[in-house]
């Protein structure tokens, strides 16, 4: 049975025949090749067979490669094809052009094989690692919401947590690409809870001594599904899962850490759980008004939070408030 083709496939456009001509014998042996000599049947090929990458000429009757390349990038099908310039311009102001048109490099005329094969191979791998951070996150998310899912049908409490912790990061001085792994890690805080019985977990009433510590189990759980990772967002979000429930003054689980002792994203992702949870519908309670949910907070200062972080999360007001309206409950 003959295996399907998976190399990468590469459309070549340029309005000389032999240039093309040249891009086919460069490239041919890996990779799989459509090739359009004008602009417009370049953005038919690229809208119907979503090519990997796209070698683009700038100089060509009709519309030019900048024409082209910006049309490829206004469309969210085809924007995140990386476009390279293949071109006899060399002027800075040129390549200048390319670059805000969204090309992601410049290979200059006459082409060197050696160089053409190695710019096609950095950037399509570049396109893999994407994908795959891509997955993992969604990997990542989706084991956060099938936790969530064991006690909150619309899994919308995990999305509300995971942005009020992004927004009180940035308030306490996280830089955006730690308050992303921030957001990123938060759904998985309770994805223990895939380790504890239906019967403890959905039970309506109190739970008495030896079901809440069965309960408290599931943030040792939830760093053990996640396991040891020497950094990165799933070191992050062990973290998360192992601290959420400690407290400020000591009294909190598993392992009674105190004040600054506890991480910091384990004090935020604390005060962005307990307030969604209090202002969130359940089977066993009325949601709290935002009021009474904020004067808890208030109260809990310096004992269940951290009291920085609760006069931060009050400041932050009108961006929770924005999340709660997005995220909605039905």
């Amino acid at each position: 049975m003959t295996q399907p083709n998976n190399r990468p496939l590469i459309l070549a456009v340029d309005d000389e025949a032999s240039n093309l001509q040249l891009l086919r014998q460069i490239l041919q042996d890996h990779y799989r090749l459509l090739f359009a000599k004008d602009g417009a049947r370049a953005l038919e090929l690229a809208r119907q067979e979503r090519p990997d990458l796209v070698l683009l000429d700038v100089m060509m009757p009709g519309m030019s490669g900048y024409e082209v390349c910006a049309s490829l990038k206004s469309n969210q099908d085809t924007a995140a094809i990386p476009v390279i310039f293949v071109t006899a311009l060399t002027d800075t102001a040129d390549e200048l052009e390319g670059f805000e048109a969204g090309a992601v490099d410049y290979i200059t005329k006459p082409v060197s094989p050696p160089i053409v094969r190695a710019r096609v191979r950095t950037h399509l791998s570049l396109v893999r690692m994407e994908e795959l951070r891509a997955t993992r996150l969604e990997i990542v998310q989706r084991l956060g919401l099938a936790a969530e899912y064991k006690d909150n049908e619309t899994g919308l409490h995990v999305i509300r947590m995971s942005h009020f912790s992004r927004i009180l990061g940035i308030a306490a001085g996280m830089s955006e690409a730690e308050a992303d792994d921030l957001l990123h890690a938060a759904p998985m805080h309770d994805v223990g809870k895939i380790g504890i019985p239906d019967r403890i977990l959905q039970k309506p009433g109190p739970l008495d001594p030896d079901e809440w510590k069965v309960m408290q189990s599931h943030v040792t759980i939830g760093a053990e599904i996640i396991g040891e990772h020497e950094g990165g967002m799933l070191a992050l979000a062990a973290q998360i899962a192992l601290t959420h429930h400690e407290k400020y003054d000591g009294s909190g689980y598993p392992n009674g850490l105190r004040g600054e002792d506890i991480p910091l994203v384990g004090r935020i992702v604390a005060i962005a759980d307990v307030f969604d949870a209090l202002t969130s519908k359940r089977p066993y309670k009325k949601a709290w008004t935002e009021d009474e949910a904020l004067t808890f907070l208030r109260e809990q200062k310096g004992r269940h939070f951290d009291p920085a972080l609760v006069d931060l999360f009050l400041e932050q007001m009108p961006a929770v408030r924005a999340v709660q309206q997005r995220w909605a409950e039905a």
